[in-house]
């Protein structure tokens, strides 16, 4: 973690922990914009703990801490991740879900991962190239499941068009999409994750969530930065396709 290590004398001079930050220059033709983002992410703990224990992205720890705090991805879960590149979160529910079967006397779960795009291979995970927003999907992934899921998770984001409101209007719009697959798939019982951006526009959806969940919950976990306007909803104990208030 930043801060950790060794610091030196200094001999009160105040410097202390501030020496081990690195500082990244501006080289020539790279934006300011560019040179603040790459020294943000080397200074990053959960970037330095994710090439540590070799996840592929910080946004694991999202989900760990969500999974830590929810319990929902037990042993034998079958879990669905829409827009799971670069394949970071099926990396974690392969662990927690027991997809590898590694550990004795627990039941073996599953996980499937769909994205737009082709996924470099997560040991115990089946990654399809699948656009969850086609006609049929649904029906494709329970095909691929042979029944239901108890997880659907989604950490996508649309494409930034650098206008808050508008991409918060996007994401809002993913995550509806979203919610009607996990509305098609999942178990009675099950659980869907989501990120939305706070902003205002997402009271529709977390109507349409508390209709067919037991319970709706909204949590910024520590690994999202301080600066971003994600939150996650996290809604347990789904009431089945048919059951609306």
């Amino acid at each position: 973690m930043q801060g950790k290590g060794k610091a030196g004398s200094g001999g009160g001079s105040g410097r202390g922990a501030r020496d081990l930050r690195v500082r990244v220059k501006t080289a020539r033709g790279r934006k300011l914009s560019s040179t603040r983002w790459l020294e943000r992410q080397l200074n990053d703990p959960y970037v330095q703990a994710a090439r540590r224990e070799g996840y592929r992205g910080r946004a694991a720890y999202k989900l760990i801490e969500l999974d830590d705090k929810y319990r929902f991805l037990r042993p034998g879960a079958r879990v669905v991740d829409l827009g799971c590149a670069p394949g970071g979160w099926l990396q974690v529910a392969v662990a927690r879900v027991n997809a590898l079967g590694e550990a004795r006397g627990k039941p073996q779960g599953r996980v499937l991962g769909v994205d737009l795009q082709e996924v470099d291979p997560v040991p115990g995970a089946e990654a399809h190239v699948l656009d969850f927003l086609a006609e049929g999907a649904d029906d494709t992934v329970r095909g691929w499941l042979d029944g239901r899921a108890d997880v659907v998770l989604s950490d996508m984001a649309a494409a930034s068009s650098g206008h808050r409101q508008t991409d918060h209007l996007r994401i809002v719009a993913l995550c509806e999409a979203a919610a009607e697959f996990a509305f098609d798939v999942l178990e009675p019982g099950g659980t869907f994750v989501a990120k939305v951006l706070a902003g205002g526009a997402e009271g529709g959806l977390q109507a349409r969530l508390k209709q067919r969940f037991d319970k709706v919950a909204n949590v910024k976990p520590p690994a999202s930065r301080a600066d971003s306007a994600e939150k996650y909803v996290v809604a347990t104990g789904f009431r089945g396709a048919g059951a609306v208030e």
